[in-house]
């Protein structure tokens, strides 16, 4: 469950607790808005509860009977007048026969009397509740009706949902429908900034323009999308539409499938990726991180001494593409790359550390020590640590466990749990046998671990074993 869900579903406890209580009496316990885990947990939070709870008097009353642990009086809560939608829905999935073809009969009633209305409002809950056992009736119910005519005007709504499975649903029926043009589904697609949903508008765009030459307006949405795969459908498209020229502006794009595409595209336009992204690389004016990448990509060995006149560009962006570009030809000079450590640019040291890790001549232990105490600057500080853990050992496990008391909350999380993560059965800690130094800095970070896993590592280093060491627990 991800932070949106978690806190909906904090909120859907807070109200039943909150009707439980007598606190809600005005106003309803959740709008209509609220998500569907707000509903369910309500549901599971007013069950949860005695029964002498959950049938008083009130204006929320037939809300808390509807989620009463009785069947029968959920059953009964049904009849009532205008019972809440959302909770309805869930009833369609009760585990009681009666009370789901109760609440069957009128949410189908709800639906045929005003359709729009209902299917904008229930969809997402509908959506969420089908992956229930007993939740496929409503879903199957809610599609057949969007497929309607009388469902269609809430499907064109149901595209700009802010409920993911819900625009993932209505994208998905309009393109079985053949709703829209080309250059309409190329938009929708561009526009659209989940990649599920992204990739059926894509996909539908590419298989209309598949009949003739797209046009021009298609090709330029797509072009001009938000997500890399609908950017590289329009890479593709401009052979097709007569613009195979254009592909080489293309080769710079932030995504790597795009360049990829790009590439293909100019080959296949008769041009030369490499001389073109060689140009872009040389020139001061055209320079960028994307060029640098893009060059990479097609270069050799040779271009590395081209890649290395980068390292002392402006932009530390450009910068760091080069040490990124450097690691992708596999020419790892750590001569040069150690000093960039000390970067003031925090990607340029991330990717330094990224590739002296891969060197077998790595930064002396003294030095990466000196660049993890609090005198240097954060990102410094994170690129000298990561390349000890890399060395591990016992120099590793010492800074690990300072930073445990360090004033930067991020290295203090993360030494924790790299020291959390240090046993394993499968996998022991590489630290030397029977050393005092790593027993002492055990002995100072006991209470990241039980007794047990404390008994096992020191028995496995061949350390004495003491009681003290867990600080009296």
């Amino acid at each position: 469950m991800g932070a949106v869900q978690r806190q909906e579903a904090g909120r859907g406890r807070a109200a039943a607790e909150s009707l439980l209580r007598g606190a809600a009496d005005r106003g309803e316990p959740l709008p209509d808005d609220a998500e569907p885990d707000a509903w369910t947990a309500f549901d599971q939070g007013v069950r949860a509860h005695h029964r002498d709870r959950c049938g008083g008097t009130g204006p929320h009353r037939t809300d808390l009977a509807l989620c009463h642990p009785d069947g029968r009086i959920r059953e009964r809560a049904l009849h009532a007048p205008h019972p809440r939608p959302e909770l309805v829905v869930i009833r369609c999935t009760d585990w009681v026969p009666q009370v789901r073809r109760r609440a069957r009969h009128v949410l189908a009633a709800s639906l045929a009397a005003d359709p729009p209305s209902v299917l904008l409002r229930l969809t997402p809950i509908v959506l969420r509740l089908g992956r229930r056992e007993q939740g496929g009736w409503a879903l199957d119910l809610f599609e057949n009706e969007l497929r309607s005519p009388a469902g269609s005007p809430a499907l064109a709504a149901l595209h700009e949902s802010p409920d993911l499975p819900t625009r993932r649903l209505a994208a998905r029926l309009a393109v079985e429908a053949g709703a829209g043009d080309a250059p309409e589904l190329a938009r929708r697609a561009a526009a659209e900034r989940d990649p599920r949903t992204s990739r059926t508008w894509t996909d539908a765009a590419l298989a209309r323009a598949a009949a003739d030459a797209p046009d021009d307006e298609t090709v330029d949405a797509l072009l001009g999308g938000h997500g890399p795969m609908v950017r590289s459908a329009g890479v593709t498209l401009l052979l097709r539409a007569g613009r195979g020229a254009e592909a080489g502006r293309y080769l710079t794009d932030r995504s790597a499938l795009v360049r990829a595409c790009a590439r293909w595209a100019v080959r296949q336009d008769g041009g030369d990726p490499y001389a073109l992204s060689r140009a872009r690389v040389t020139d001061p004016d055209l320079v960028t991180a994307a060029a640098v990448t893009g060059f990479a990509e097609c270069a050799g060995r040779g271009d590395a001494p081209l890649l290395r006149t980068l390292l002392d560009h402006p932009a530390g962006t450009v910068r760091a593409a080069a040490v990124a570009g450097l690691r992708l030809l596999d020419t790892h000079d750590a001569a040069l790359l150690e000093p960039l450590l000390d970067d003031p640019s925090p990607a340029v040291a991330r990717e330094v550390s990224l590739s002296l890790r891969a060197c077998a001549d790595r930064p002396a232990v003294e030095r990466l020590m000196d660049r993890v105490g609090p005198g240097w600057p954060p990102h410094t500080r994170r690129a000298a640590y990561r390349l000890l853990r890399a060395r591990g050992g016992t120099p590793w496990l010492g800074a690990a466990v300072e930073l445990l008391t360090d004033g930067d909350a991020g290295l203090r999380r993360t030494a924790a749990h790299h020291l959390q993560s240090l046993w394993s059965p499968s996998r022991p800690p590489d630290l030397p046998s029977g050393d005092p130094e790593v027993g002492a800095l055990l002995d100072r970070c006991t209470e990241l671990f039980s007794d047990h896993v404390i008994a096992r590592m020191r028995r496995h280093l061949g350390l004495p074993w003491r009681e003290s060491t867990t600080n009296g627990r």
